[in-house]
């Protein structure tokens, strides 16, 4: 596991990165360079985030199955980053994690990923979530919410992405 290997105990983990910034950082649209430049500052441990792997296998299938990404250039981008070999990276999933993450769902209500994305930020003491979910913040009120794209940028994006999926 890279994150196990690389990172000394006494290091804290500032927080957990979720998919969807994941996507915004590999595929062209107006929150691009704002999304890249969060995550290469995570990749080069200049932001002491763990990246769940995982989060890589989602946004191959947000970006091909929802946004219309081919999957060439989808895989590409992707695996470019993952050969990174990124301390940021956090491989395992274990059963316990897996079991803390549904009861996580069923008590907030929230997707299954959310609950794991919950349980990663707890097990780390990692004060923040850094997604793009607005509705989690209404959710969680022991870890801060935070999107990393700055507010105009994400509007921008937002607006993009409903006239390209309309």
């Amino acid at each position: 596991m890279v994150f196990k290997r690389v990172l000394p105990e006494k290091d804290r983990v500032e927080g957990i990165v979720d998919v969807g910034v994941m996507v915004i950082a590999h595929f062209e649209n107006p929150a691009n360079k704002q999304a890249l430049e969060f995550i290469s500052s995570v990749l080069l441990w200049k932001r002491r985030c763990l990246i769940p792997t995982s989060t890589l296998l989602g946004a191959y299938h947000i970006l091909t199955s929802y946004l219309g990404v081919e999957r060439d250039s989808a895989c590409n981008a992707l695996l470019k980053t993952l050969k990174t070999l990124s301390p940021a990276f956090y491989e395992d999933i274990t059963v316990e994690l897996a079991s803390e993450a549904i009861v996580n769902a069923t008590s907030y209500k929230i997707a299954s990923w959310d609950g794991y994305i919950i349980s990663l930020a707890r097990i780390y003491n990692a004060p923040t979530i850094y997604t793009i979910d607005s509705k989690l913040a209404s959710k969680v009120k022991d870890i801060q919410i935070i999107n990393p794209i700055p507010e105009e940028a994400f509007k921008k994006y937002n607006e993009w992405l409903e006239s390209k999926l309309t």
